[in-house]
């Protein structure tokens, strides 16, 4: 038996959870059924509201998330003693902070840039 074999052994690590084909199966399964219940609630218009549209959507990518690297990279906070799941956490929070001044933006351009109708009036107006 190998030394990187031997340790995985005595860890506990036998193949089941850790990249084992069920465990790549249902992360696959988790992240289609979170991009496509997304899609349907956009394409469809289902909600009406587009605030609670974007709310869910976000929502979901940031389950996706967590099934990306709790499935396919095997990210928990025993790996590396915390150390692992520590960056992770750090990074979720930069995500955030650009995926929220991204939308802050996004949102004061369409109100600051687009004309009212009574701008377009008086563009119109002009010689």
């Amino acid at each position: 038996m190998t030394a990187s074999a031997h340790s995985n052994h005595e860890d506990g690590h036998h193949g089941e959870g850790h990249g084992s084909f069920k465990s790549y199966m249902i992360g696959f399964v988790l992240s289609v059924v979170l991009t496509v219940i997304p899609f349907y609630l956009v394409m469809g218009d289902i909600l009406g509201n587009a605030i609670w549209t974007v709310a869910i959507v976000f929502a979901l990518g940031a389950t996706q998330m967590i099934v990306h690297i709790y499935y396919f990279l095997h990210v928990t906070s025993q790996a590396e003693e915390g150390w692992l799941a520590m960056s992770i956490g750090f990074t979720v929070l930069l995500v955030v902070i650009v995926m929220t001044g991204s939308i802050w933006v996004m949102f004061n351009l369409q109100e600051n840039m687009m004309p009212g109708h009574e701008q377009i009036e008086q563009i119109r107006s002009l010689p």
